[in-house]
């Protein structure tokens, strides 16, 4: 009896937990279903055109394995050029994205100032409100500015894309670093500009991420706005090639794959789609990261013998922040 009951609670931290099966189960269904015509690409990128027209489904072999499709996409298309005019304009709107939208972020959360419920209020309408409504606008402005077939216009429109729901959910992150970190720095004289660049940006790392990806993927693959704002394949006043970014050269690649050279689809769309399949994993590793592990201890001031006895006030508090005046006591 005595051993029975010992392997009664051993049978029943071995139970299977079926709710938990089936949940992974379709995960893993969803995962296969979204990651096949990615393997599909790039399978047939690698493939004659005999091959595929043969069994798109098989593996290459010695005997099927080719890379015409690249050869075709590199030599009919100044690919390299399209391929650098994505990643400035997506490069250089993440930078304006990620520094504005984080000091956005934290100046909503943490000084009190007439209007912040209204600049809240008014970044949560830019979220809800798709900006291609405003297109003739944004064009007449970009006409106006003399930055038509620039990579400039794109960055900026890109920027005011993705500027609303960075503030937003950067502020959430924001707003869970401990005061006490704050209240600590402040009251040795640390500056509100060294506080944001070497205290919060790097706690809200995960969350920096987590724009990053939300704020690539559809800069990286927009079609619109560069067809309107940069349409002109020629020289500008720079002297460079502008207009034509890699989706374009993904969509000619899908045209020429309807009418003979099947080859060359899957190999302009894996070329093209390989920074977003890059940066998606990446930055998704770091949206599940908790932004802080437990709160940092809460630091007691020591004046310096010039000083005297603390004042009560930070010494940094030129700013309304929501810190208390006893804060540093």
């Amino acid at each position: 009896m005595s051993t029975l009951a010992l392997q009664a609670p051993d049978r029943a931290l071995f139970r299977p937990d079926i709710g938990r099966l089936s949940v992974h189960a379709v995960l893993m269904l969803y995962t296969a279903l979204a990651l096949f015509p990615i393997a599909l690409i790039l399978i047939n990128s690698v493939k004659s055109r005999e091959a595929i027209f043969d069994n798109p489904l098989a593996l290459p072999t010695l005997d099927t394995l080719s890379f015409i499709g690249f050869e075709k996409v590199l030599a009919s298309t100044n690919f390299l050029l399209y391929f650098g005019n994505s990643l400035v304009v997506t490069l250089g709107s993440l930078l304006f994205i990620v520094l504005f939208g984080a000091m956005a972020a934290w100046a909503l959360s943490e000084y009190e100032f007439k209007g912040r419920q209204w600049l809240t209020l008014f970044m949560a309408i830019g979220i809800m409100i798709p900006i291609r409504l405003g297109t003739v606008s944004i064009l007449e402005l970009v006409v106006r500015l003399d930055l038509v077939n620039t990579l400039t216009a794109l960055v900026l429109v890109y920027t005011a894309q993705g500027l609303p729901l960075a503030v937003m959910i950067l502020s959430e992150f924001v707003r869970q670093v401990p005061a006490e970190l704050k209240d600590a720095a402040r009251c040795d004289g640390v500056g509100e500009f060294k506080i944001f660049f070497q205290i919060v940006l790097p706690l809200i790392r995960p969350a920096i991420a987590t724009v990053a990806v939300f704020t690539m993927i559809p800069a990286w693959n927009d079609l619109w706005f560069p067809l309107i704002l940069a349409p002109q394949l020629g020289m500008v006043r720079t002297g460079l090639l502008f207009g034509v970014l890699n989706v374009a050269v993904a969509l000619w690649a899908l045209r020429m794959a309807s009418t003979t050279s099947w080859e060359v689809g899957p190999a302009g769309l894996s070329m093209s789609s390989r920074p977003s399949g890059i940066g998606g994993p990446a930055g998704n590793g770091r949206l599940m990261a908790p932004v802080l592990r437990e709160p940092a201890p809460r630091a007691t001031p020591v004046p310096s013998p010039s000083e005297g006895p603390t004042s009560g006030r930070p010494r940094s508090g030129r700013y309304p922040t929501r810190t208390s005046a006893a804060a540093c006591t």
